[in-house]
This record gives structure tokens, C-alpha cells and sequence, in this order.
């Protein structure tokens, strides 16, 4: 019997395993496969006994520590601790947060999820590195959602975060904490994370410029994965020029990330003073009057498309039919694809290859002993993702699949006569928070209602960002204007432009 970490299963072990998969084998037969199996066992202990290939951590840190209640108002921050960067650098002076589902080394890393507590990461995301490379100073870790399963900010497993213009409101989600240190002045800049809107929804109900890049333009590599097909991280800024600077750094290829196709950073500043004359931007109305959309809300948007218009832009209504159906393609690629890669696959899954990291996929992997504690929102989304793929084997996430090509497609011929797509980033202004003793039906409504616009370009991959223009009731409205493929410079000059032409806090409704 070989010796090492990997033991060769015993006859039972082995009849268990066969009676899983469905073979009915004789104890002859049995026998007969586990006298084959001492060569495969030698190998598995080789690869146990050789280093592992990880990133070095270059950098200094201390572990942190949690900040008490009267330096955290809003339960935003998890962890605060400082790690200086380079002594110059595009960053040099920014203080930055990370939303808690990033590694950053030898800091907790709970990623909202009471199962994961007690995580400590040994390795720095590729985006962290490049964050210290350019001097920025990375300032804590930010609460996020039960690992990343909320569009409120209700269900991390360290209490809701509140909203920064109104305590006992949504900060949105599942960047929750980001976007609430953001609008709160804490610091000007922070990473967020975007599978169905996880960037936008918090930056739309905190006021505050929110990027979800095109997939692939910033690495994922050292991020807990959700689905790899859907996950994005990207800047979160109270300024355009911030969130441009920010997304300097950030992206690029690392050559770790098979998300990634080789697209290389740009000088995306550049862009911020051309000004919004001269470019097309179709006002989307499918992206209107949702059954759950406040009509304040949706009037407030279309006001400020009117001033794109005093801007200098052409400004004209499209439809896009397929619009409506974005939320129902995306979600057999989230609910399916969450469930088989970030849960039974132990966060990373297989069949694809980059930086795997096995302390977090040994560390994830007791979630099974202690399921009950999942979030509500997450164990509706695996409820239906693993009755789908029992119950109809995967059928659905691969039709679902293969229809987001004709979703993109549909946005890409209007984007071939327009520069950009309008349309409100949620269909709401800032909710109130979930009593604790809620019904599961509320928490999971206020955990999902606000995605119809945001989740089809997590799946079809467009860049799109969510910047205030305006106020409901003293809460802010995004509006979310959405680009070309790898096309982040324009969005940045029409948010630029907006920016600096209209003064959002005076549109109300």
C-alpha cells in the first residue's frame, strides 16, 4: 500500500463510491479494481508532496481587526487594517476598500458567510497586487452579502448593512459595505464584485459610480468564485475620474484568469474631458415601467437623459424587445451554475484552468455540515439550481447558454448605431431593511427585486455603469448607461460629462 497523505479506500469505501455512481459490482469485482488503483494513489501523494504554484505575497500586513460599533455606523467595514503599497505610484495617496469576498494575505476573509468565518487567505488577489504595485493603500476588507447571494443588504451573516443617506435603508447588494463606505466619504475608492448586478445595485442605492467591466478586461484570479461565466470585479468611486484612475490599475491580462482574452488597460482618464457632443445614446424602453418600477424613479431617469440632450448628445428612444427576457436568461446560468460551481464544486469547480486556491476549497467545503445557516437568498437560489439540474440536467443552464448570444446580439445591433444604452440601473430607489423576524417571502423579495436590468449584461458581458442622477425622497436614483465590448471610455465620458454638467443631488422627484 503506497504511503502518504492519500490512502488507497478500503472495500467498503470503494462499494460505497460504486453504489453512488450506480454500479452493481460483486466483491470479486470490487477487489479486482481496488488491486489497480495503488499506482493512481502513488501519483495523487506527489502531487500532495510538491509545492504548490501560488502568487508571492510581497507586501507587509497585520492581520487587522474587527472596528467597534461607534467606528463602523453603518456595519460596513468586516476588517480594517492598513497595507501600504510602492512609494510611488498612478495610486499613491487613495486609500481603498476591498469587498470581503477578495484575498488579501494573512486578513480574515469571510465573504458575509457565517461558514467561512475563521477563513484566513495566503495569497493576494492578482487585483490587490496590482493596487500596492501602484501605491494605493489598502485600508480593510468591506461586508458583503451571504457569499455574494443578496441585491439587499440584509443577509451577511455580520447584520445588514445600512444605507448611508438613511440608517435602516438598503445599501444594495451584494457589495453592500463597498458601496456604503464609498457614499459615507470613508474612503474615495473600493473593489466590488458583479454577477447580477452586485456592483451597480449598491453604487445606484448609495449614490456612488459603479463599473462593471467587460468580462474578462480585470482578473478574477484570488476572488472567490460564483460562476465563471458571470463574475466580474471592478471599480466603485464617489468620482468618474476616481473610477477611471482605479480601473487603470486594475486591468489587464495576468495570465491566470481564463476569463481573460489578452485585452490590455487604457488611459481611460483621457476620455473624461471630450465631453458628451457627438455621441449617439439610445434611451432603452424596455428598461422602463417594470411591474415592480417606481414611476418617480423612472421619470427621474428619463429627466436626466434629457440632459445628456442640454449636453451635446444624441439622445433617442430603441426598443429592444429581448431586454424583458434578459433576467429569465440569466438566471439558469446564476441559480445552476452558483449551485453546481461555488457549492458542490467548493467554490472553483473544474474543467477549467488558473489559480485555484485549496485552502478556501478545503475551508468552503464544511459548508454541508452546516447548511441551515445559509442565507435564505441563497438557499432559494439552491433550491431551484439543484432541482434544475436533477430534475432536467443541466438542460436548461445550456439553453440558457446558448441564448445569451442571441441577448447579445440583440444589444450589439443597437449598439452598432448608438455609443451607448440608458436605462435606470434599478427599478427602485433604496428599500427599507428587513425586520429581523421577517417572512422568508420578504427577505427573499428584497434580495431580488431589483435586477431586471442589471443581470443580462453580467451574462452577455457588456460594460455598463450605474452613476447617480438624482434623488427620490432623499434617496439616490442610478441611471446605468452601458458600451461596446471593452469600450470602458465611453461610458467614462458620458459619465464624465453628466458629472460635470448637472448637479444630480438637484434632480428630485
Amino acid at each position: 500500500m503506497p504511503l502518504g497523505t492519500v490512502k488507497l479506500p478500503t472495500v467498503s469505501q470503494l462499494r460505497e463510491i460504486a453504489e453512488d455512481l450506480g454500479f452493481s459490482m460483486s466483491e470479486a469485482d470490487l477487489a479486482a479494481h481496488l488491486a489497480t488503483l495503488g499506482g493512481a494513489v502513488a501519483a495523487y501523494n506527489l502531487v500532495d508532496q510538491m509545492a504548490d504554484e501560488v502568487p508571492a505575497v510581497t507586501y507587509p500586513r497585520t492581520p487587522g481587526r474587527r472596528p467597534s460599533a461607534e467606528e463602523n455606523p453603518f456595519n460596513a467595514w468586516y476588517v480594517r487594517t492598513t497595507v501600504e503599497g510602492a512609494p510611488s505610484g498612478k495610486l499613491k495617496g487613495k486609500k481603498i476598500a476591498l469587498k470581503d469576498n477578495i484575498c488579501l494575505a494573512g486578513v480574515p476573509m469571510m465573504n458575509g458567510a457565517s461558514t467561512l468565518e475563521g477563513y484566513t487567505p495566503e495569497i493576494d488577489a492578482t487585483i490587490v497586487t496590482r493596487i500596492l504595485d501602484a501605491g494605493g493603500t489598502i485600508v480593510g476588507k468591506t461586508v458583503c452579502e451571504y457569499f455574494c447571494f443578496s441585491g439587499g443588504s440584509h443577509t451577511s451573516a455580520t447584520g445588514p448593512v445600512h444605507n448611508p443617506h438613511r440608517a435602516g435603508y438598503s445599501a444594495g447588494g451584494s457589495s453592500s459595505g463597498s458601496g456604503a463606505v464609498v457614499a459615507a466619504g470613508e474612503v474615495p475608492m473600493a473593489i466590488g464584485g458583479d454577477q447580477g448586478g452586485s456592483i451597480r445595485m449598491p453604487a445606484s442605492y448609495c449614490g456612488v459610480y459603479g463599473l462593471k467591466p467587460t468580462w474578462g478586461l480585470v482578473p478574477y484570479s484570488g476572488i472567490m468564485p460564483i460562476e465563471l461565466t458571470l463574475d466580474h470585479t471592478g471599480p466603485m468611486a464617489a468620482t468618474v475620474e476616481d473610477n477611471a484612475l482605479l480601473l487603470e490599475v486594475l486591468a489587464g491580462p495576468d495570465g491566470l484568469d481564463p476569463r481573460q482574452y489578452g485585452a490590455a488597460a487604457k488611459p481611460y482618464r483621457q476620455a473624461l474631458g471630450s465631453g458628451a457632443a457627438g455621441l449617439r445614446v439610445a434611451v432603452v424602453e424596455e428598461g422602463f415601467g417594470h411591474p415592480q418600477s417606481m414611476p418617480a424613479s423612472d421619470a427621474l431617469v428619463r429627466e436626466a437623459a434629457d440632459r445628456f440632450r442640454g449636453l451635446g448628445a444624441v439622445v433617442e428612444s430603441a426598443s429592444i424587445p429581448l431586454h424583458r427576457a434578459g433576467p429569465a436568461i440569466w438566471l439558469p446560468v446564476a441559480a445552476e451554475g452558483a449551485t453546481v460551481q461555488m457549492m458542490h464544486g467548493n467554490g472553483f469547480g473544474f474543467n477549467w484552468q488558473g489559480l485555484y486556491l485549496t485552502s478556501l476549497m478545503d475551508f468552503h467545503s464544511a459548508w454541508r455540515m452546516r447548511a441551515d445557516e445559509l442565507s435564505e437568498s441563497l438557499k432559494n437560489t439552491m433550491l431551484l439550481g439543484h432541482y434544475m439540474t436533477r430534475v432536467h440536467r443541466g438542460h436548461y443552464y445550456g439553453k440558457a447558454q446558448n441564448l445569451v448570444r442571441r441577448l447579445r446580439a440583440a444589444y450589439d445591433a443597437v449598439l452598432a448605431r448608438y455609443d451607448l444604452l440608458l436605462m435606470p440601473t434599478l427599478p427602485m430607489p433604496a428599500t427599507p431593511l428587513p425586520p429581523s423576524d421577517a417572512p422568508i417571502e420578504l427577505i427573499i423579495q428584497r434580495a431580488f427585486e431589483m435586477l431586471p436590468n442589471t443581470a443580462p449584461f453580467d451574462c452577455t458581458h457588456h460594460p455598463s455603469m450605474s452613476l447617480p442622477c438624482g434623488l427620490v425622497d432623499g434617496l439616490p436614483v442610478g441611471l446605468m448607461l452601458t458600451g461596446r465590448m471593452f469600450e470602458e471610455e465611453t461610458i467614462y465620458r458620458a459619465a464624465a460629462a453628466f458629472e460635470k454638467g448637472v448637479d444630480w443631488k438637484t434632480l428630485k422627484a
